[in-house]
């Protein structure tokens, strides 16, 4: 046990200096802070950060990965969305020229578009490690996220149909981030991270329903009805059609099946969705 604790203490030391794009949002502040509580320098990537990043200006990017050994990449708005594979590659080579050695890489299982972007962000980085983790759909969508609203109102309205789907929670996302940032093993190769039940949203709605003590119900819809949806809530009708044809594509079936990714580089179960439903309950995500 002492062998592993220094051992962890010298890998962590080795890790000089960590950019986290999208440093505030779901997965990124996550990472935050448990590169900060190990002690690890971290330096926030977001528009209002000390040193600016935005994926939308690449003309911040080498001062933000200028010093840095180590990237979180969580590319926004998806790495499925078109323009995502000349991001990647501008990425990577900006990283190439400031030395990163290490990148880990948030993309989306299932995902041709992703992975072409996976790709790009490879073959341009160079020498560099690159990790991929394809996650599957994250818990906290409902806690945190687009369908909150949806949730606190009581109707799902999704066009998931009566797809299962395995959601992972983000918080053992951020986990097998900092351990693969660390070097503490699952560098350098892909994993698919899931929960550990597939769910169909429908599931999804009873969870809820006892984890709040409030009734949530699942109302389905086409593709086509959840993008009408999206822009009469003010969504441009561009990102809509985007967002309607990723989750009906996501959510055929392909992505159904559980996967060990999460225990493989944690050792450990990933929580269960009602575990996350709890949590989040206890903690008044969904109180008015």
């Amino acid at each position: 046990m002492a062998d592993e604790t220094r051992k962890r203490t010298q890998e962590t030391a080795n890790t000089a200096a960590v950019l986290v794009t999208s440093g505030t949002g779901k997965t990124g502040r996550r990472v935050v802070e448990r590169l900060t509580a190990r002690g690890v320098p971290v330096r926030v990537g977001s528009r209002r950060g000390e040193v600016p990043f935005d994926w939308a200006d690449e003309s911040g990017w080498e001062a933000a990965l200028s010093g840095m050994e180590a990237a979180y990449v969580a590319y926004a708005p998806d790495l499925g969305a078109p323009g995502a594979p000349g991001a990647m590659t501008a990425f990577g080579e900006v990283a190439r020229r400031c030395g990163v050695r290490r990148l880990v890489l948030l993309s989306g299982r299932g995902e041709p578009e992703a992975e072409a972007a996976e790709e790009a962000l490879r073959a341009a980085a160079g020498d560099a490690e690159l990790t991929v983790l394809r996650s599957a759909f994250f818990t906290q969508n409902f806690s945190e996220g687009a369908l909150l609203g949806p949730v606190r109102a009581g109707v799902l309205a999704f066009p998931a149909g009566d797809t299962a789907e395995p959601f992972v929670d983000a918080d053992d996302l951020a986990d097998v981030v900092v351990r693969v940032l660390c070097g503490e093993g699952g560098a350098g190769r892909v994993h698919e991270l899931t929960g550990p039940r597939a769910l169909t949203f429908t599931e999804v709605a009873a969870e809820l329903t006892a984890a709040t003590g409030r009734e949530v119900r699942y109302a389905a819809l086409t593709g086509a009805e959840y993008g009408e949806m999206l822009v009469g809530y003010g969504v441009p009708e561009a990102e809509a059609a985007f967002l309607a044809e990723l989750f009906t594509t996501l959510l055929d079936g392909h992505n159904a099946a559980v996967t060990d990714g999460v225990k493989r580089v944690l050792g450990r179960d990933p929580k269960p969705f009602a575990a996350f439903a709890a949590e989040a309950a206890r903690d008044s995500a969904w109180d008015a």
